[in-house]
């Protein structure tokens, strides 16, 4: 038995269901898993563990399809067998940066990204980060959460090359677009993180790979007909969520991507770009109150009267932090067709 067997025979209220066609694996397990499966596509040791190190709290926060999977995009995507470049800064000011991905996967180099992005408004009080000549970041949750820890406030941006279909639209035009605020607060970090698309385009993909059908009516094919077929999806795209109210924020994201330099590698305004705006609470707060105060809007949010029924109102991110620490001990649950695939690589 594995120990992510053996901890889940012994736990209770499981949070995913073993089935068949899964596979529950231990973090450990997990982690050697994608780390072996990156480093067979020709990334280093180092590079294989900042990619895996988010990849495996993306499971453990319960997004199965912005883990491992991720890895199998990654090493067919057109831009993987190209050639890469060191990450590096081409424009910089004390409160901005702009980076060359250089081609690199952007858990890479948006995580480069963001690190400068903190270390700038730790010293100036606010910074402007955008990484471009990347793709793929993962989770934009991910990167704020760590702003947040910081004690600073941070918005993140990253557009993408098509995937959505505009409204009225029977091609794509806009890509899936996440867009994700982080705050610090005195009990922890809060971050709220969306997708402007009705479905990740990760999960798409991964429905494709398992041979699972769609929600009706988030899906088209090349010829913009309606389809549930996931694979058919892959060659046309999805619609935005919330109709115009997702479309004008998708619109909007990867507008923002162009001040991250989205269109300075190929030339294309319809491309990949990161951006980052992070803020020292302390400079629009200089006493410090804004931890504190953040804690107390959570409070007073969560005491707010309950419909009948109702066990809990909760905060963007509690979910998800809340089963971090439950997956940890319960193991995870990846798709055996998945575990299969990188065994494989």
């Amino acid at each position: 038995m594995s120990d992510a067997a053996t901890l889940a025979a012994g736990a209770k209220g499981l949070l995913d269901a073993d089935t068949p066609d899964s596979v529950r694996l231990g973090v450990t397990e997990a982690t050697e898993l994608g780390a072996r499966a990156l480093r067979n596509i020709g990334y280093s040791d180092e590079e294989a563990k900042i990619i895996v190190d988010q990849l495996i709290d993306n499971a453990l926060c319960g997004y199965r399809f912005a883990s491992l999977p991720r890895i199998l995009a990654i090493a067919t995507d057109a831009k993987t067998r190209k050639a890469r470049q060191p990450v590096r800064i081409v424009h910089e000011t004390p409160l901005s940066a702009l980076i060359d991905g250089g081609n690199n996967v952007g858990y890479i180099s948006v995580y480069r990204g963001v690190r400068i992005a903190i270390e700038k408004a730790q010293l100036s009080g606010f910074a402007s980060v955008g990484i471009y000549n990347s793709y793929y970041s993962g989770r934009n949750a991910y990167f704020v959460e760590m702003i947040a820890k910081a004690g600073l406030v941070g918005i993140h941006v990253a557009s993408a090359q098509p995937r959505v279909l505009p409204i009225g639209g029977a091609r794509p035009a806009l890509g899936t677009n996440p867009i994700c605020v982080g705050f610090p607060s005195a009990n922890g970090p809060v971050v709220f993180d969306m997708g402007t698309a009705a479905l990740m385009w990760g999960e798409v993909m991964l429905h494709a790979h398992i041979g699972k059908e769609l929600p009706e009516g988030i899906g088209f094919d090349a010829q913009g007909n309606p389809t549930r077929d996931a694979k058919a999806v892959l060659e046309g795209g999805v619609v935005p969520f919330g109709d115009h109210k997702g479309y004008g924020l998708s619109f909007t994201a990867q507008a923002l991507g162009l001040l991250a330099g989205a269109a300075l590698a190929t030339g294309k305004v319809q491309d990949y770009g990161f951006l980052f705006l992070v803020l020292d609470p302390k400079l629009m707060l200089p006493g410090g109150e804004f931890p504190a105060q953040m804690a107390e809007l959570v409070a007073k949010v969560k005491a707010t009267p309950r419909r009948p029924g109702v066990d809990e109102i909760r905060i963007p991110s509690e979910r998800a932090y809340r089963e971090r620490e439950q997956r940890r001990k319960q193991g995870l649950v990846f798709d055996r067709k998945v575990v299969d695939s990188l065994n494989a690589l």
